[in-house]
């Protein structure tokens, strides 16, 4: 029997992580794959179309995820998402206040990514005050009242709080039956949603680009949940998921990786701090779009316009960091892989990040009409 090596399967997660999210990252700025735009666009102007590459990606992975768990290959309930802890109150909260730190930040975690790939130097900023927000939240003074107010007040479902357990209580039914059932009633309404539009039926980056980025988030899960898996790891002698910061199966998130990502700077030194799936995806990344930006002519370095931009930007990208931590997800941690679950919470979270980002963007247009 070959010996069992974590640093060899840390390595293997860690570049499978780099691989998807450099996809991810091309694709998304080939596409202007952006969930802040998608409300913008209809909010704004009642433009559907990159709404509807959310929701793709949403469907595509809820299916590849499915089927992944039917075949045995992952198991999802060892994810953040499904536990039995329905923190209802923190998935509001935290959704909402991330929807309006994206708006003020010009885009969500991932797309801030995708700008400082595209030469952005006020997305660089916000990855740094994002970061230095989700660690406050994650073990600092935010986090003190995230833990105290907000993640107390939870419902305890004894199922788990994703679709197919409560289906499965609530109608005497095994689960796999529900999940079959479950994800293809939500995939089939997201895909009906999406495709019953004839301008998107035509249109080739909406497809394209919700088709793999709901692949890539597939591809996460068997990354961490499969290559990274170990029944017994031999230093701990215990189940583990290695290189993965939350020690669960994880796929794209981007805003506690961004914390980790400056974690594993400020003490490089520390032998302790790997580079973990979330770090390779969040450089994977800005590795993708300046990969994409250079290639296509479309790098151009951009900064702050004035102060006030610049004070925008700052605060966008603090509350994105304790939202996107006290919701444990951002539009694409929760918005899709949290989503492809069919997590209560995932859901919750998804709804609250559209309200949120959505009510900022009529503050921005009112408060523009008294300055005109």
């Amino acid at each position: 029997m070959n010996e069992v090596n974590p640093a060899a399967i840390a390595n293997t997660v860690a570049w499978g992580g780099f691989a998807l999210a450099f996809i991810f990252g091309a694709v998304a700025n080939k596409t202007n794959f952006c969930t802040m735009g998608a409300v913008s666009d209809m909010v704004n102007m009642g433009d559907w179309g990159r709404m509807r590459m959310w929701l793709l990606a949403i469907a595509v992975a809820i299916l590849g995820s499915s089927a992944l768990q039917l075949a045995g290959v992952v198991d999802l309930s060892k994810s953040i998402y499904m536990g039995p802890n329905f923190m209802w109150l923190s998935n509001l909260v935290g959704g909402f206040v991330f929807g309006v730190g994206m708006t003020l930040g010009s885009g969500c975690g991932s797309k801030t990514l995708i700008r400082i790939g595209a030469g952005s130097l006020k997305s660089l900023v916000v990855f740094v005050f994002l970061g230095i927000s989700a660690y406050v939240t994650l073990r600092g003074l935010f986090g003190a009242f995230r833990v105290a107010a907000l993640d107390p007040m939870s419902v305890t479902l004894s199922t788990g709080q994703d679709l197919p357990s409560l289906l499965a209580k609530a109608l005497g039914a095994d689960k796999k039956s529900m999940l079959m059932l479950a994800s293809g009633l939500v995939a089939g309404l997201l895909l009906f949603v999406v495709f019953k539009a004839r301008d998107f039926r035509s249109n080739f980056d909406g497809i394209l680009g919700g088709v793999v980025v709901g692949l890539v988030v597939i591809g996460g899960w068997y990354v961490s949940g499969k290559l990274g898996y170990l029944a017994e790891d031999p230093n701990t002698l215990q189940e583990a998921f290695i290189a993965t910061n939350s020690g669960r199966l994880e796929s794209l998130s981007f805003v506690a990786p961004q914390a980790y990502t400056l974690e594993l700077l400020m003490f490089w030194t520390d032998k302790s701090k790997i580079v973990t799936f979330g770090i390779a995806s969040a450089l994977g990344v800005v590795a993708g779009s300046a990969a994409y930006a250079l290639a296509s002519g479309t790098f151009r370095w951009e900064g702050f316009r004035d102060a006030g931009d610049t004070a925008y930007h700052l605060i966008g990208g603090t509350l994105m960091g304790f939202g996107g931590v006290t919701a444990m997800g951002c539009t694409v941690g929760q918005g899709i892989t949290g989503f492809s679950t069919l997590a209560l919470g995932s859901m919750l979270t998804f709804v609250a990040i559209v309200a949120g980002s959505a009510l900022t963007m009529k503050w921005q247009y009112a408060r523009m009409l008294r300055e005109a």
